[in-house]
């Protein structure tokens, strides 16, 4: 009986083990890319648009590119908060206007569960690596151009 229950407890943790090796695996799947221009620079933007896709966004992955980010449609303007949890990579986060205007950018921390919300309605964020917004010298007011049409 103990032989029979050691296996059981053997199968049980190897299963788990792949399960969760599974959802590592989708969790940190890329999403399409499309190009944004912020003055000079060009982004390399996946675009996750729906709410599970929403919910993924970076999460378990161990880096990004100098230039790449994540943008997140809303499809209308609407009060936005997003969190770092199980995200590995300090972020900053451009809130956006429909007219592609950057209303405010949040630096997050990771896995943090702190919420960091835009000061007005807004139906795009932008992730990129903490600092990139800051360096490029980005602020309120910049415009990030080529974002998809609202619906």
């Amino acid at each position: 009986m103990n032989k029979f229950l050691s296996t059981c407890v053997v199968a049980i943790a190897l299963a788990s083990t792949l399960s969760a090796g599974t959802s590592h695996a989708q969790q940190d799947k890329k999403f399409p890319v499309i190009s944004l221009t912020a003055g000079m620079n060009i982004i390399k933007a996946e675009v996750v648009a729906n709410e599970a896709e929403r919910q993924q966004g970076l999460m378990f992955r161990p880096s990004m590119g100098p230039n790449e980010g994540m943008v997140f449609l809303f499809g209308a303007p609407a009060g936005v908060c997003m969190w770092m949890k199980n995200t590995l990579i300090p972020l900053s986060v451009a809130f956006i206007d429909a007219d592609g205007k950057i209303v405010n950018i949040e630096d997050m921390k990771p896995q943090s569960l702190d919420s960091h919300c835009s000061k007005r309605p807004v139906p795009y964020a932008l992730e990129m690596n903490e600092g990139w917004f800051k360096h490029k010298n980005l602020k309120p007011g910049s415009v990030i151009e080529g974002l998809p049409k609202l619906n």
